[in-house]
């Protein structure tokens, strides 16, 4: 029998063992994202809704089916069917599933996804592969469920009454794309006039009104008898809050007439911290009596109480009555009681009036009562459970025996398990892992049988036991287990339910585990029983179980066989065993288990440990007092005087007996060592034979004394102690000062302390001695601590009567003193430094110090510190310098920081100290005392700066060894001066270790391996915590001196994994033929990547070429490497180890052995051969490469030879060229000076260069800010244009606004550079704040690129809103220097390329010039003409004939241009007649005739047909024309053309027509086919032949082109501040983000100045003058703004033959350009720094003086629900309330300002 109950307890703690490992969960995992889940009650069957498809679970979760739902062809804008044709922004997308519901009476299941508007399907229970019903063209009235994926869709399929239809009641948010509808009740099945998901009637919907835009997020639908519930969350507008709504309409009501909402508002027990603000799940459950609703809420970081969760309790009994009372003070109420009541999803509501009772007359509502109705004053819970730093995602409650328990999900992968008291309070009793760091979804489902619960994480699901009671093999571990699921069975001998125990209603059978109670024996009678004897053991058992007259007890001493027990009342009687075991040595008694058992299966109910005394080893317990052992102990044992021994106690002791516990003793003496003495016994006795007794080596030595008597130990408690007189008595104070007791005196005779029988004559004490002080150096103010030593200072405190330090008081401190050694005393200040001596007077006696022994008075002096900054939250180390900062002692110095200690932790010539945490930044004074007193500070100041801030990390976990390299990203790290990566490990409650394992103990593990990058990188090693990270809740933290950062961002928290396994070589070896190594093992690259794992063969490196979960391969050395440890014997030991490197942990998986015969090759043969080839190789190449530079070289010195002797040969030709220029020009710098530079007005400078003149221009509303509006309309369109303006002063709403723009796939770059300049003129007005708006854009834009690692990329482009945003901005600020420095060089060039243009031929059809600056628009033929001059007389203006210089080639419309241009040319340019809109007439004689580019007299050669010109009319020099008008058509020049208007209409036939040169028909006609080859070769020949005149032109216009650049690139002039403002910024933030390279500033630079502004307007003359540029000029221009363009680059331009040939005409000037733009800058870097308030200043004089364009940006265009979301999640718009007003705004121009 009692090897049966051994092996029954073995057995029991081998499950213990293996019940408490890391619990096993089943689980399925999901290729993509879960959804939701749902579980049929009655066939246990599992269902998930997951992206792109459908799972069917066994209850055991395995997969049984599974439907692909998507991806398909889709856009949220398309209504379905979807076809590519129709809508063309149609994509492959993903189908998230929205809702999965159950219809179990039809056997059917419903699911809705976000495809195709959210449009759901039916499917069979049986097999979700059968499509019951789907149907996706029924339009708009089948679009269920949100097709938003952010936007939650909530449902609940019932009937609308007892044999009524079954309808699908929804709930959804509104999103961007949705249809509005919130609220709906939608048909399962069909009917004569519906399909299935249409709305149940007309009115079984609520839409929300477009105010209401996606502000709900549904949590849960549930019912109650007849009415059905929405839980949901809504985020106000005014004022903005998030509100929790509880809704509820009847069932049956089709019309929703019943529908009403109410607050739920969930408190948090301390009455100081805010609610819970957001539900985030729901359940119902009926725990008792009636229903109650639970729900889980959580609240923010910025909310008072900090970031938290909490479960808040509603009855629904409470619930119904609180909105029948809602509703009746609606229905009935005053007008002051109706202001908390409103019209849910539209606005307000007209309540009262009805008549008392209406809400009972009408349960459901009715039409003629408020509908829909809301109400603000609802129901508020206080939470029953709170939970801080972590949310609670799920929740569903069970109910057990009436104890309701709640099963909650966390956002870190938990379920709790909590019992709900029934008064109200919570406990939580056990926590499951479900997987670490993965948010639990909403959907928390148990088991039909709710034996079993369902938990869904990102893309597991897992099945939990909702009890574990069996697993508790012991009553004790069952009932600490708290289970309320648990109890212990009495008569089962195990932790069970209660319905699973037989006798569970029997009382005491079934103890449940909260109760706190297990069947015990409280008590014994006796309590204890000798091993001699024999008796009845009575023991008292509570609770005992009701026993039956079936049931027999046995009783089982240890080992003894078990027997019957008599059972009276709540007693058990049983037997004394008849053995017993042996008393354990040392031990006077033996404790053996009484168990008692259910005869029945032989059952264990309890326990107890039963003593049994053995008296004979009682008296041996203590050493020579066997009598006092005997009779001492709580045993009745009794010593025998007589016998000398310890035996059981008899009930009438004889004499010579000793009762029990009685004990003797004797006192004890002391004896002066080195004296003889004598102890005297009580009643008389003495020792025979005393000796002397003597001992050195301590003060005191005790001794005990005993008797022996016949060979036995007399009981004896005699200690006596032995002391020395002399022993640490050095001096005569000391001697003194001993105890009276041992009467000690000083012996003059013998100098030295001796027990007074000892000495002759005693002597008086000796004067004071002081041997040194400490310190020796002190402040003038005084006030530290000085330590005198020495001797004879005194026997006590009171001896001491005045202390003198360098002839200044020094207070006595008593409390200090040590007899005879040491005095301590406090100096007082000294008004100058001094150094002198100590005087004691001890009693009466003075002593002085010896020369040796001096204090000196110093002033301690700071001077410095360093460093002078750190972070607000301290822990910065700082070093002080300065002269005597050692004075005193460390304890005498205190530094502060406005009144926070800095911990001084070095005292020395310089001091340290670790700065304490600052309530706020900023310069703070380091002030220092000595001993209480400051000393002088000459300004030493130290900074607090802004905690340093964390912003992301990567990689997201470790391994447990640790070691892995984490590198942390963010700002203001080089603030710091020591890091360290700190894990917090805090074990969990809830995890139970193997039963042989000692228990968790928290720790804290601090890793200070790191390495600092920069302000913005650190990388650390993650340092090791305990091998099973997953039994602690690990918090991870970046401590940066006094700074903790949670090492957490939005995508997780860093986590730690257990390491991986590795399976070891088979044999120990792995035979390889040099290839790869394979390793096998698990979990190998969950916090490992392929890069980071190292593994070795040997001493050499074994590279990684694969990393998997199960498997790692790697490339082991050609050769085979040695050992790192090379043995001596065993040849297997000498192959190379292969050795597996994880962070800081390796693996050692066996030895590697190499195959010999792949290579017999010796390697002294090898390597010749393949080195020797090699070095001739590379040799060979670099001889080439050396080749190939050099000829290089020589080619580039021979163009440059070349172009200069081209230069050379053509300088003459230029120089009359330029004289002929500069004649010609002195005319019109004479007009220039006469009427001045024909520069644009301001508002036509920037209508032009903001947006760029359109042919409609004069009618853009953009240009004129002209509404054309209805004009009933006009007022309110103004007004909220008007009102829009000011919303646009709003920095919180701009920026949102441009981020959500910006954002939108639709938004082009286009659009953004339209958008900037609308707003450029928007804020023209204010220009301060369009500056500041920029500058927050500019930061933005600057930290993208840093991060990103590109900054040589900002600024390239146009691409953003803030890049052309400061186009405008300088186009705004440099256009005054523009009007008055950079102007006229510019004109003047302009011009110059004008006139040097026509004074040759330029072919009016080519666009083609004989003198131009680009190759590409050379005239490539020589073309015979003659310079004529004309005299023209302009009809009807009553002038003088006009001289004009034309060219006989000329045709008839430039004719006609030179002449406007010459008679015109003191009006502005957009006066001027076209030259289509005047003739020219001839008179060579009496007859007149009409000039015209196109007439019957043109010249015809087959196809082709030539353009008149003067030499076809044979007009000649001097000839006299006559200009007159036939049309006023002042159109801009924009639209004049070329040729005119009969010119079209020929080409509108086949005709071809040519000016100078005829394009031949082999290149005309083959341009597409062939020859292109051919082109670019003779394109090149004629840019060869003629490139004389390129440089002729050149040479000709080289005075101008260098002016211009010197007006623009002169430091010397004056700057716009605008530039220097702009380039101090550059600067500064590239030292900020510590770019060190200049060519990223001069990039920035250029792009920001010269290629953003000056190029533009180089390029575009037009944009700022009042003139028409030519396209043949224009291209003269664009040689020039590319050759300004490389100027301002940094990078070195090769020329070759193949070069274009505008960089090789400027190659020679292109080294002084470049050094001009770098001396521009460098100059613009040395000047005087224009301050925030001067350029604000600037700005607002800008803003004053320059009239800015009218105009409105359109908001109607905008993506407003993006830009309302952007605003509604903003604190600072939120409070400003920005999205209501764009709201109120977009309404009143709803559909109205289409056309703006």
């Amino acid at each position: 029998m009692a090897l049966q109950l051994w092996a029954l307890t073995l057995l029991g703690l081998l499950g213990a063992g293996a019940s408490l490992r890391p619990r096993k969960l089943d689980f399925f995992r999901s290729e993509k994202e879960l959804n939701h889940l749902a579980v049929d009650e009655a066939s246990g069957v599992v269902y998930l809704g997951a992206v792109n498809a459908l799972y069917q679970l066994d209850a055991k979760l395995q997969l049984e089916q599974q439907v692909a739902t998507g991806p398909a062809l889709d856009n949220k804008k398309c209504t379905p069917p979807i076809e590519a044709s129709q809508c063309h922004e149609a994509e492959m997308t993903d189908n998230v599933n929205q809702l999965l519901l159950l219809d179990p009476p039809r056997k059917r299941l419903v699911e809705c996804g976000s495809l195709f508007k959210g449009i759901c399907a039916l499917r069979a229970l049986s097999n979700i592969s059968l499509r019951l019903f789907y149907e996706d063209s029924s339009g708009e009235k089948s679009f269920v469920a949100s097709n938003d994926e952010g936007v939650a869709t909530v449902g609940l399929v019932s009937s609308t009454g007892p044999g009524g239809d079954r309808v699908l009641f929804v709930g959804k948010g509104n999103g961007p794309h949705d249809n509005g509808i919130i609220v709906s009740t939608r048909l399962l099945d069909r009917t004569d006039s519906r399909e299935a998901f249409e709305a149940y009637t007309d009115h079984a919907t609520y839409k929300a009104g477009y105010l209401s835009t996606n502000t709900q997020q549904f949590v849960a639908a549930f019912e109650d008898g007849p009415y059905v519930f929405f839980v949901f969350n809504q985020q106000d507008k005014h004022p903005a809050r998030n509100r929790t709504l509880l809704a509820r309409m009847c069932r049956e009501d089709p019309n929703y007439y019943s529908y009403l909402e109410m607050d739920l508002q969930c408190r948090d027990p301390d009455i100081h911290a805010a609610a819970f603000g957001t539900c985030l799940a729901a359940s119902v459950a009926a725990p008792g009596s009636g229903r109650v609703l639970y729900a889980v809420f959580s609240r923010d970081s910025r909310s008072s109480g900090g970031p938290g969760a909490g479960l808040c309790l509603f009855p629904l009994d409470e619930v119904h009555a609180k909105m029948e009372a809602n509703r009746n003070a609606c229905y009935t109420g005053t007008r002051e009681a109706r202001d908390i009541f409103y019209k849910p999803f539209h606005g307000d509501i007209q309540c009262g009036g009805h008549a008392p009772g209406s809400s009972k007359s009408f349960p459901c509502g009715s039409e003629h009562l408020p509908y829909p109705l809301g109400s603000r004053d609802g129901l508020r819970g206080t939470a029953v459970l709170q939970r801080g730093g972590l949310n609670l995602t799920a929740v569903t409650v069970a109910t057990e025996n009436n104890h309701t328990v709640a099963f909650l999900g966390t956002s870190d992968g938990r379920i709790l398990k909590v019992y709900l008291t029934p008064d109200g309070t919570s406990s939580e009793y056990d926590s499951i892992l479900v997987e670490i760091n993965k948010r639990v979804k909403r959907d928390l489902v148990l088991s039909g049988d709710l034996a079993s619960l369902y938990a869904m994480t990102q893309d597991k699901v897992f099945r939990l036991p909702v009890q574990e009671c069996l697993s508790y093999p012991t009553c004790t571990q069952c009932r600490d287990s708290q289970d309320p699921y648990c109890g212990w069975c009495v008569v089962e001998g195990r932790c069970t339910r209660k319905a699973e125990c037989p006798r569970a209603e029997e009382a005491s059978h079934w103890l449940w585990s909260r109760s706190k109670s297990c069947v015990a024996i409280t008590s014994a009678q006796p309590q204890n029983m000798s091993r001699r004897a024999q008796g009845e053991v009575q023991l008292t058992v509570s609770p005992l179980p009701a026993l039956s007259e079936e049931d027999e007890l046995l009783c089982l001493f240890g080992e003894s066989p078990p027997h019957p027990a008599r059972v009276e009342g709540e007693a058990v009687i049983c037997n004394s065993p008849s053995s017993i075991p042996v008393t354990p040595p040392g031990q006077d008694h033996v404790a053996v288990t009484i168990q008692l058992l259910l005869r029945r299966g032989n059952i264990f109910l309890t326990s107890y440990q039963y003593p049994f005394y053995d008296c004979r080893q009682a008296m041996s317990l203590e050493e020579n007092l066997p009598c006092i052992s005997c009779v001492s102990n709580r045993w009745t044992c009794q010593w025998d005087l007589r016998y000398h021994e310890c035996r059981e106690a008899s009930p009438n002791p004889e004499d010579g007996i000793v009762r029990a516990h009685m004990v003797r003793g004797h006192g004890c003496s002391a004896v002066p060592r080195q004296h003889l003495t004598r102890t005297r016994w009580p009643q008389g006795g003495c020792p025979r034979d005393p000796h002397p007794l003597s001992h050195d080596a301590n003060e005191t030595l005790p001794l005990h004394l005993y008797v022996k008597s016949y060979g036995k130990n007399i009981d004896s408690k005699l200690h006596v102690t032995l002391y020395n007189c002399s022993f640490g008595r050095s001096d005569c104070s000391l001697c003194r000062a001993a105890n009276p007791d041992y009467r000690c005196a000083w012996c003059g005779g013998q100098s030295r302390c001796v027990y007074e029988a000892l000495c002759n004559t005693t002597s008086e004490c000796p004067p004071p001695v002081i041997t040194r002080i400490q310190p020796e150096t002190g402040p003038l103010g005084g006030g530290i601590r000085i330590t005198i030593l020495g001797s004879n200072l005194g026997v006590q405190a009171g001896d001491i009567q005045r202390i003198s330090v360098a002839g200044r008081n020094c207070s006595f401190q008593p409390e200090r003193y040590s007899v005879s050694t040491r005095i301590v005393c406090v100096i007082e200040a000294a008004e100058a430094p001094f150094t002198g001596g100590v005087e004691v007077d001890v009693f009466g006696k003075l002593g002085r110090s010896p020369p040796n022994v001096q204090f000196t008075f110093q002033q301690p002096k700071p001077l410095s510190v360093e460093p002078q900054q750190g972070p607000q939250a301290g822990g910065t180390t700082l070093t002080i310098h300065g002269t005597h900062l050692d004075t005193g002692s460390q304890e005498d110095v205190r530094v502060t920081l406005n009144g926070v200690p800095c911990k001084v932790t070095k005292f020395g010539a310089q001091l340290q100290c670790v700065t304490g945490p600052q309530a706020t930044r900023g310069q703070m004074l380091l002030e220092i005392s000595y001993g209480g007193s400051p000393v002088p500070n000459p300004g030493i100041f130290f900074t607090y700066r802004e905690n340093p801030v964390l912003r992301a990390f990567e990689p997201l976990r470790s391994f447990a060894s640790g070691g892995r390299s984490i590198n942390v990203t963010g700002q203001g790290f080089s603030l710091i001066q020591r890091f360290a990566m700190v894990v917090i490990a805090e074990p969990l409650q809830s995890w139970q270790p193997p039963r042989e394992a000692e228990s968790l103990q928290p720790m804290t593990v601090v890793g200070t391996d790191y390495v600092f990058h920069n302000d913005t990188k650190v990388v650390f090693l993650s340092p090791a915590v305990p091998e099973e990270p997953e039994a602690y809740n690990l918090t991870v933290l970046i401590e940066m001196d006094g700074h903790r950062a949670l090492l957490r961002t939005e995508a997780g928290a860093f986590e730690y994994v257990p390491d991986p396994t590795f399976e070891n070589f088979t044999g120990g070896v792995k035979k390889q033929v040099n290839k790869l190594i394979h390793a096998r093992g698990t979990n190998l690259n969950k916090a490992m990547t392929l890069q980071e794992a190292e593994a070795f063969v040997g001493a050499e490196r074994c590279t990684m070429k694969t990393l998997t979960e199960t498997d790692l391969y790697c490339e082991p050395p050609e050769v085979q490497p040695p050992p790192k440890r090379r043995q001596k014997r065993d040849t297997t030991h000498n192959l190379p180890e292969f050795i597996v490197k994880f962070g800081s942990r390796e693996w050692v998986l066996g030895r590697v052995e190499y195959d010999t015969r792949v290579s017999d090759v010796p390697l002294s043969l090898i390597l010749p051969l393949v080195i020797v080839p090699m070095v001739v190789v590379i040799a060979v190449s670099v001889y080439c490469y050396w080749r190939k530079s050099q000829q290089a070289e020589r080619e580039y010195e021979k163009i440059k030879s070349q172009l200069e002797g081209l230069e050379e040969s053509v300088r003459d030709r230029c120089k009359k060229e330029f004289t002929d220029l500069m004649i010609e020009m002195e005319d019109q710098t004479n007009d220039v000076h006469e009427a001045g530079i024909p520069v644009l007005d301001y508002k036509t400078y920037t209508d032009r260069v903001f947006f760029l003149p359109s042919k409609d221009g004069d009618k853009d509303v953009m240009i004129t800010g002209k509404l054309d509006i209805p004009e009933p309309r006009r007022p309110v369109v103004e007004q909220a244009l008007y009102q829009f303006s000011n919303l646009l002063n709003s920095k919180s709403f701009l920026i949102n606004f441009i981020h959500t723009l910006e954002n939108q796939r639709e938004f082009s770059a286009r659009a953004k550079v339209y958008f900037a300049s609308l707003l450029t003129v928007a804020l023209h007005g204010k220009l301060e704040y369009y500056t500041d708006i920029m500058h927050t854009l500019f930061l933005e834009l600057l930290e993208q690129y840093v991060v990103a690692k590109n900054p040589k990329l900002m600024l390239r482009r146009s691409e953003t809103v803030v890049e052309r945003m400061l186009s405008n901005w300088m186009s705004i600020c440099l256009y005054q220097y523009l009007k008055d420095s950079a102007g006229e060089p510019l004109y003047k060039l302009f011009k110059a390329i004008k006139h040097q243009v026509e004074k040759g031929p330029v072919d009016a059809v080519q666009k083609k010039a004989k003198y131009t600056l680009n190759d590409t628009g050379l005239l490539g033929d020589d073309v015979e003409y003659a310079p004529l001059t004309v005299s023209v007389i302009v009809q009807d203006e009553g002038v003088d004939a006009i001289p004009v210089k034309v060219l006989n080639c000329d045709t008839i419309s430039q004719v006609k241009e030179k002449i406007i241009d010459q008679v015109y040319r003191g009006q502005p340019c957009s006066c001027w007649p076209r030259p289509d809109s005047v003739v020219l007439e001839w008179r060579p004689g009496s007859t007149a005739q009409i000039l015209s580019d196109l007439d019957l007299t043109s010249q015809r050669e087959g196809r082709w047909k030539r353009v008149n010109t003067l030499m076809h009319y044979n007009v000649r020099d001097g000839a006299t024309l006559i200009l007159s008008k036939v049309g006023v058509s002042q159109q801009p020049e924009d639209s004049q053309q070329d040729l005119p208007g009969e010119r079209h209409a020929l080409l509108e036939e086949e005709n071809r027509v040519w000016h100078l040169v005829r394009p031949t028909d082999e290149v005309d006609e083959g341009k597409s086919k062939r020859g292109s080859v051919k082109e670019k070769e003779r394109t090149k020949a004629i840019t060869e032949i003629y490139l004389t005149r390129l440089l002729s032109v050149k040479g000709t216009l080289q005075q101008f082109v260098d002016n211009f650049f010197q007006s623009v690139l002169a430091p010397g002039h004056a700057v716009p501040p605008a530039v220097k403002y702009f380039f101090d910024f550059l600067d500064e933030q590239a030292e900020k983000h510590n770019i060190q390279d200049e060519d990223t500033i001069h990039i920035w630079k250029t792009n920001s100045l010269p290629l953003r502004f000056w190029v533009n307007i180089l390029k575009n003359p037009h944009f700022i003058f009042d003139v028409h540029v030519h396209e043949v000029v224009d291209a003269s221009l664009s040689v020039i703004a590319q050759t300004f363009m490389d100027a301002c680059t940094r990078t070195e331009h090769k020329l070759s033959r193949d070069s274009p040939s505008n960089k090789l005409l400027y190659a020679k000037e292109i080294s002084t350009y470049k050094k001009m733009v770098e001396d521009y800058y460098k100059g613009i870097r040395q000047m005087v720094q224009v301050s925030d308030q001067d350029m604000n200043t600037h700005l607002a004089e800008i803003s004053r003086v320059r009239r800015p364009p009218g105009t409105h940006p359109r908001p109607s265009l905008l993506p407003l629900p993006h830009i309302i979301n952007a605003l509604e999640e903003d604190p600072a718009a939120q409070k400003m309330q920005l999205a209501f007003r764009l709201q109120q705004i977009a309404a009143a121009l709803e559909n109205k300002v289409t056309d703006l």
